[in-house]
């Protein structure tokens, strides 16, 4: 199934954010200009702007201007997000479809790597802010650290709030497979 792997990120980042208790919605995260409020945020409207993006081939919106999600059940507006994310990504034609973003015109193949890695990622970031283990579902961490090796351009790296990914940043050789990702999508570990 194409939508195999969003669908371990979408378990593996929801299990992070049944953890996170309201006293930590102003703590930092590892993304500079998020705290964990705008991660959660982040995060949950992450699963209704793919879904969007998806099913109306592109947006201008660049998913940010979002509800804040953290004051309500946003475990729910979470399920439904991904479980409407998953069905639009597994739509006939959705894979080949090229969508117009607003960093790039992407196949909805290409969109789809980036979501899920976009998704399990952010968990990590929301587990290390949260004080959650951030060994998170290791057969997928490899996975996307394998596949964000070979598709993740220079171009695409920068100081946080300007680039999609930071600069690789060295994680140690004991490092869990998912410390290792967040590592080379440029959070330190």
């Amino acid at each position: 199934m194409a939508t195999e792997a969003l669908e371990q990120a979408f378990a593996s980042t929801r299990a992070v954010l049944a953890n996170v208790k309201p006293d930590q919605l102003d703590q930092p995260t590892p993304c500079a200009s998020w705290d964990v409020r705008g991660l959660v945020n982040h995060i949950v409207g992450g699963t209704h702007w793919f879904a969007k993006n998806v099913n109306e081939g592109g947006s201008s919106d660049d998913g940010n201007d979002v509800p804040d999600f953290a004051d309500g059940d946003y475990l729910a507006s979470f399920d439904a997000g991904a479980k409407d994310a998953v069905a639009a990504f597994a739509a006939p034609g959705a894979q080949e479809k090229m969508l117009d973003l607003p960093f790039g015109k992407f196949p909805g193949a290409a969109f789809l790597g980036l979501a899920t890695t976009d998704t399990f990622t952010h968990g990590w970031d929301l587990a290390k802010a949260t004080g959650q283990s951030t060994d998170l579902d290791p057969e997928l961490a490899a996975q996307l650290l394998a596949g964000a090796k070979t598709s993740i351009p220079d171009q695409f790296r920068g100081p946080d709030g300007k680039a999609p990914f930071g600069p690789v940043a060295e994680a140690p050789a004991s490092a869990s497979a998912a410390d290792q990702l967040a590592a080379f999508l440029g959070r330190k570990v």
